[in-house]
C-alpha cells in the first residue's frame, strides 16, 4: 500500500518535533528487517533518514554514494548486509542511541 505524500510529510514533521518518536520509528524499522519484513523496514528507515540525517550526510558517513543509498531503501531496493549495518550504525550514532537484541521470554 503506497503512502500519500501528506502522510509522509506528517511523519517527518513529527520526527523533527519529537526525536523519541523518531528513535522508536528507527527501532521498529530495524525490528521489521530482523523479522523478515524488509519492505516495511526499508520504508520506515527511509522516512527516518529523510527526517533526520539525510541521505547526503549518511553518504559521507558510510562512504556509499547517496543515490545508491536512496535506491537501496526504495521499494525495489535490495540493501547489502554490509551497507545496511553501516547505515544502522550511523543512525544510532546520529541519534545517540544503542539498539540491543533481547531474548524473547
Amino acid at each position: 500500500m503506497a503512502l500519500t505524500r501528506s502522510f509522509r510529510d506528517t511523519v517527518i514533521a513529527r520526527i523533527k518535533r519529537e526525536p523519541e518518536f523518531g528513535v522508536a520509528l528507527m527501532q521498529e524499522g530495524v525490528e521489521l528487517f530482523l523479522n523478515g519484513d524488509t519492505e516495511a523496514g526499508k520504508s520506515l528507515l527511509r522516512d527516518y533518514i529523510n527526517a533526520t540525517i539525510g541521505f547526503t550526510e549518511l553518504s559521507v558517513r558510510t562512504g556509499t554514494p547517496p543515490k545508491s543509498l536512496m535506491r537501496m531503501f526504495s521499494p525495489s531496493g535490495n540493501p547489502t548486509a554490509r551497507t545496511l549495518f553501516a547505515v544502522i550504525r550511523e543512525l544510532q550514532v546520529s541519534a545517540g542511541v544503542v539498539l540491543e537484541l533481547k531474548r524473547a521470554a
